[in-house]
This record gives C-alpha cells, sequence and structure tokens, in this order.
C-alpha cells in the first residue's frame, strides 16, 4: 500500500494515484476545472486481463530463431524474463545489422505510450538505433497527420503553423461573435494531448463566450458534438453529406453577392480559381 499519492500525469491530465489492493485510486489534479473523466480507466490498470505484463516472444521464433515460418500469424506466445528479452533483442539486431546493414532495420513506434517528451516511445527508439547502430531506416510523420505535414507546405504553409498558431480560446471567449463548426467541438476532443494537460478549459471558454453574446453553429451528425454550455444551435447533417453542404454555402455566397472581395484578395489564393470552378 503506498501511504502517500503519487503525482503523476497522463495524457488525459494530471492526477494523484494510490494503490489500493489490486486497483488505484485516482484523485484528479485539484487545479484541473473539468477533469477528464478517462482517468478513472487508470483505476484498473495494474491487473487488467489486457495488460502484458512481462516480455512475450512467439513461440515459433523462439524455437527455430528467424526465418520463415507458417505459424507466423496464429502462433502463440511465451512469456520470458526481461534479461532474456534484452540479450535476443541485441543479438537480433547485431544479425541483421551485420547481414544487411543499417538498410536492413526499420526504426519506428506510434510514441503514444506515455505523456511528457523523456517518455515519448519515438524519441526513445530512435536515439536508441542512433546511439547503438549509427544507421537504419526511420520512421517519419505519423498516421494522424502524415500526409497533411507533406502537402500543407505546398498549399498553405508549414503545418505547425496551421495548427498550433489558431485563435485561442480566451480570444474567442473574449471577441468572436460567431463560431461556425464542422464537428470539432466536443469536449471529447479537447481531453487528450501528447504530453498530458493539467487544465481542461475548453468547457469554461464556450460558457463565457455564450454568455458574453457569441453564436455557436454545429454542423455536425452528432448533437453531443456541441456541449450544452455553447447554447449553439445543431445543424442535423446526414453522415458524409458535409462536403456538399460547404459547396452549397459557396454557391450562396457567389450567386447572392455576399463573399468580402477585399478580405479575400488580401488574405486567401486561390479565390479566382475556386469561382471559376461553381457552376453559375
Amino acid at each position: 500500500m503506498t501511504q502517500k499519492p503519487v503525482m503523476h500525469s497522463a495524457h488525459w491530465g494530471a492526477f494523484h494515484a494510490e494503490r489500493s489492493g489490486d486497483q488505484l485510486l485516482i484523485e484528479p489534479f485539484g487545479g484541473d476545472p473539468d477533469p477528464s473523466p478517462l482517468l478513472q480507466n487508470l483505476r484498473h490498470a495494474l491487473n487488467h486481463p489486457a495488460r502484458v505484463a512481462r516480455p512475450m516472444i512467439r513461440r515459433g521464433w523462439l524455437e527455430n530463431g528467424p526465418g520463415p515460418d507458417r505459424r507466423r500469424g496464429a502462433d502463440e506466445y511465451v512469456a520470458v524474463s526481461w534479461e532474456e528479452a534484452s540479450h535476443r533483442v541485441a543479438l537480433e539486431l547485431k544479425r541483421v545489422g551485420e547481414a544487411y546493414g543499417p538498410a536492413g532495420i526499420f526504426g519506428g513506434s506510434y510514441g503514444w505510450s506515455s505523456a511528457g517528451r523523456f517518455h515519448h516511445a519515438q524519441s526513445q527508439v530512435h536515439r536508441f538505433l542512433n546511439t547503438t547502430l549509427g544507421g537504419y531506416v526511420r520512421s517519419v510523420n505519423s498516421y494522424s497527420s502524415g500526409a497533411a505535414s507533406v502537402l500543407l507546405p505546398h498549399i498553405v504553409g508549414d503545418m505547425n503553423e496551421v495548427a498550433r498558431r489558431g485563435v485561442s480560446w480566451e480570444e474567442i471567449a473574449g471577441h468572436s461573435e460567431v463560431v461556425l463548426a464542422f464537428g470539432g467541438l466536443a469536449l471529447k476532443n479537447a481531453q487528450v494531448a501528447s504530453g498530458g494537460l493539467s487544465e481542461h478549459t475548453e468547457r469554461g471558454f464556450m460558457q463565457r463566450a455564450a454568455q458574453r453574446g457569441t453564436r455557436f453553429i454545429s454542423v455536425s451528425p452528432l448533437k453531443s458534438d456541441l456541449p450544452e454550455e455553447a447554447q449553439g444551435e445543431w445543424l442535423a447533417l446526414r453522415p458524409g453529406t458535409d462536403a456538399a453542404f460547404i459547396l452549397g454555402l459557396l454557391a450562396v455566397l457567389i450567386t447572392e453577392g455576399l463573399t468580402d472581395e477585399a478580405f479575400l484578395a488580401r488574405y486567401c489564393v486561390g479565390w479566382p480559381q475556386m469561382v471559376a470552378l461553381h457552376p453559375g
């Protein structure tokens, strides 16, 4: 039994944890105004049946070594000690490196194992392979934003500039008159961060904005995409029709002369080409 609760951080927020038998007692950080309920999933993490508690090696590889094996994909796994697992991984990296060179080793990780930069799995695996092997084929980008990170620099600029320099919730709460959202404002979307977060503020900022008079409009098949605190309007679309809806809005703006031509000329690229594609 842990006598003193331990302060920790997860992707869903900061919390105190205390061991109680085979479970954890989870208390969210007191300074978080709207803690994520996802934190309570950690209560059963110690002995959850889905947890892999020891290193596992596929039986066919353990018995026969590397190479083709008909059992692959349907084989069972055998638990081994950390010492044996580390030894076998070291031997295999050495074998592949000597036989095929750096091109024979691919290094990458999803990278969300733990919050914080030191515990960032991608950083650790790249550092390890660079240090021990001196070269390998490394992964780049991610499945979340892989295409965007490659394409956006050729369209609107660096993805970090686009994604991380948007209008803040504080600015929205203090100045915005209308917030039009195609989904995306569900509070669950703001409950998770790669490095963890100690304050979930979105609900409070939406409430402040609504009380000041900001008009929220949610275009989504799901009513839950906009919390009640926003006091917003819900335009329910059938799934998959959002692009058609946007084209319809564009048609109205063009045909009824509602576009701000001065704004478009100063801040946008490609508007004349967009108008030319409009069927009339």
